[in-house]
């Protein structure tokens, strides 16, 4: 039998850990205009405790670009960065949040790299400066990058307290992930974002 107390607590408890909602965040310039590639996540003490790395992915170097040029991936994952040029390259990154060089080289390096900290690594190639390209790195199973429309949709976010945090890659170097905050609860939401001083 529980306590009186005990009753209460998990009275209270209850509705914050039940329920769940769609979610559709919209990415806007200061003038109205979808943001593509716009990087979206929720974090929250929960979101945290649900953390896990997610599946390997690539980041290829192709025409002396990489591609793709943003992408978003949860604390712990694991990067592989295959060159599908004819020349070689040489990929760096001295960001904070990931520093680490692969040295000139073709084909897919032996061991990919794993992204352990939250934060923005910016990569670069040390031989040809033109190309640029951002890992956002989230501390949350909640997260997402704009298509062109600058729509990011999730059909089923448990209900809580969160901070929504909303980037680009046009923001000043630096710059950290706008942030408001936002709580969910059992209906559908959708919340419009202007992220100040981005540009499509």
């Amino acid at each position: 039998m529980l306590s009186r107390l005990g009753a209460l607590l998990l009275w209270v408890l209850l509705p914050s850990l039940a329920g769940a909602a769609a979610l559709e965040v919209r990415v806007l310039t200061d003038n109205g205009k979808p943001l593509l590639d716009a990087v979206v996540f929720l974090e929250s003490r929960e979101a945290r405790a649900a953390l896990k790395p997610g599946a390997q992915v690539d980041i290829a170097q192709v025409a002396r670009q990489f591609d793709p040029a943003v992408t978003v991936v949860p604390v712990g994952t694991a990067v592989n960065f295959p060159n599908r040029d004819t020349v070689r390259h040489h990929v760096y990154s001295f960001s904070p949040a990931k520093k680490f060089e692969i040295k000139l080289y073709v084909g897919t390096p032996a061991t990919p790299v794993v992204f352990d900290q939250p934060g923005i690594a910016v990569l670069g190639c040390n031989i040809h400066d033109n190309m640029a390209a951002w890992v956002v790195i989230v501390p949350t199973p909640w997260f997402g990058k704009a298509g062109a429309d600058g729509v990011v949709r999730w059909p089923n976010v448990p209900a809580g307290s969160y901070r929504l945090r909303t980037w680009h890659a046009s923001l000043p170097m630096g710059a950290p992930a706008a942030d408001q905050p936002l709580v969910i609860g059992a209906t559908e939401m959708q919340v419009a974002v202007r992220l100040t001083g981005a540009v499509p």
